[in-house]
């Protein structure tokens, strides 16, 4: 999971870029780039200019000569979340930019190719050199080696040899492309922003709508699966990009995790509200609650693990008290938003000190009480673990943990960086005496009084349907049914460190 952004014909494209990527600091936060173009008028063409770096957006871009410095009418960014190659590593910090035979390249990929290995191994013995140990450098060099003269075309047909989940943003010359597998796994939307001194207009690409709302832009809709979008001047003029589109699949498969998890509950994703499918997650989580009550207890507490699990917890408290099972929600647990990546200091490495740096208990909401804990997943259980352990401290009567998804049992290759089965914590768990996700097992390793997890049709029924689709979501994560072939592919980052 990444987050990328792009913005064309703008006067600051580099502050533009700057800002939506820290909408999008959620989707990753190891390192951050950006390639401006800027049209030189000395050699009569667009050349690229960039910045990058290893950290949160804000400690990568805390200069201001930084942006004098990168200046243009045009740019890509990327925050990085590793899922191939090393996560140390300045070579994988991305956009990657390179200079063929058509000019100047640069991409920022939110996804994963499952077919990257072969293709990596064909192009090396066909003579390319790679810079780096990330998949997605593999697009730029199919697109350079394309027998096609436009970079639009050049760019279909290197997407046409990949296989996986990809949400792209390009600058090839004069031109921004957008593109997105025809699965639509990751999401990729399309904004507009009109200058308010000169009513000009300007295009905007990011990964979540919320990167729109921070520089003002509206949202127009989403960049279709299997859609290949140009902008370019004669776009921003006659107000309609150009679109190709790749060979059409069977089914659609968008990442249903993002709306678990991933994505900002502001943020608009697959053309629904974000906030709204997790608000019937908490609710259809409720209506498949068993908690057996003390009569003496009035009403249970409910504390959300902060943030993503927030608006979870408010669906969970309206569904329950329509259902005749008072609850109320409360903040038992406050987070330290202000965790940089460099806060843990090099030999303090212990997984308690880590959660005990981002959250901290309200001890007098929860002492003594009952307390229902919504949480969005559980996937090794080593944060859980600690996390239990330190709401213990608060000396609750009971926690009964939530969990608003089903339980995950198996690895992601399109673009999460859920570790392989033996590491997840359900296969951990697992035995010649217990069944892969025994409930029971978990509950005991994660010291909890009872726990529930919503089922696979909870969580479906959670989630938008949409028209003439017989199947919309990726399910992978929680099912195993894989809809993209995984035979090539590898989330085992261990091989690149």
């Amino acid at each position: 999971m990444c987050g990328v952004f792009g913005v064309f014909n703008s006067k600051t494209p580099a502050e533009d870029t700057f800002y939506g990527l820290y909408s999008l600091q959620h989707r990753g936060q190891e390192a951050a780039g950006i390639v401006v173009a800027e049209y030189n008028k000395a050699k009569k063409k667009t050349l690229f200019k960039q910045h990058k770096g290893l950290g949160l957006v804000s400690e990568v871009f805390k200069d201001e000569q930084i942006f004098e410095n990168l200046s243009g009418y045009a740019a890509i960014g990327h925050n990085r979340y590793s899922t191939t190659g090393a996560s140390k590593s300045n070579n994988n910090i991305q956009p990657f930019s390179l200079t063929y035979r058509s000019g100047s390249l640069a991409i920022a990929h939110n996804g994963n190719l499952t077919n990257s290995r072969v293709l990596r191994k064909e192009l090396t013995e066909e003579g390319v050199i790679f810079q780096a140990s990330s998949d997605t450098e593999i697009i730029p060099h199919l697109a350079a080696r394309s027998k096609e003269k436009e970079p639009l075309h050049q760019i279909y047909d290197a997407l046409r040899q990949v296989e996986g989940a990809f949400s792209i943003v390009i600058l090839a010359n004069n031109q921004m492309i957008a593109a997105r597998d025809p699965y639509g796994v990751r999401p990729l939307a399309l904004g507009k922003k009109i200058d308010p001194a000169t009513g000009e207009l300007a295009y905007v690409v990011a990964s979540e709508t919320c990167a729109f709302d921070i520089i003002k832009a509206e949202y127009i809709r989403d960049i279709e699966p299997g859609e290949i979008l140009l902008i370019d001047h004669l776009a921003v003029d006659n107000e309609k990009p150009v679109s190709l589109y790749l060979p059409p699949v069977e089914r659609k498969a968008r990442c249903i995790f993002e709306y678990v998890y991933f994505a900002r509950p502001d943020s608009f994703i697959f053309r629904h509200s974000v906030d709204k499918v997790r608000r019937n997650l908490g609710k259809n989580l409720a209506r498949e609650s068993t908690i057996e009550r003390d009569p003496n207890d009035k009403e249970l507490a409910v504390v959300s693990v902060p943030d993503s699990s927030n608006t979870a917890a408010l669906g969970f408290v309206r569904e329950s008290n329509k259902l005749g099972k008072p609850a109320r929600f409360e903040h038992g647990l406050i987070r330290n938003h202000y965790v940089g990546r460099t806060f843990i200091q090099p030999g303090i490495q212990s997984r308690e000190i880590k959660v005990r740096s981002k959250y901290n208990i309200v001890r007098g909401v929860m002492q003594g009480r009952p307390i229902i804990l919504v949480d969005d997943s559980i996937v090794r259980g080593t944060t859980a673990k600690m996390l239990i352990k330190l709401v213990r401290e608060a000396n609750p009567k009971e926690i009964h943990l939530h969990i608003s998804s089903p339980p995950i049992t198996n690895p992601c290759f399109y673009g999460m960086d859920f570790p392989s089965k033996r590491q997840l914590l359900t296969h951990m768990l697992a035995d010649a005496e217990h069944e892969l996700g025994d409930i029971e097992k978990i509950r005991e390793y994660i010291g909890v009084d009872s726990l529930r997890y919503l089922s696979m049709q909870g969580l479906l029924n959670s989630v938008p349907e949409f028209e003439g689709e017989t199947c919309s979501y990726c399910t992978a994560c929680f099912s195993g049914d894989y809809p993209i072939p995984i035979a090539d592919a590898t989330t085992d980052k261990e091989e690149n460190d």
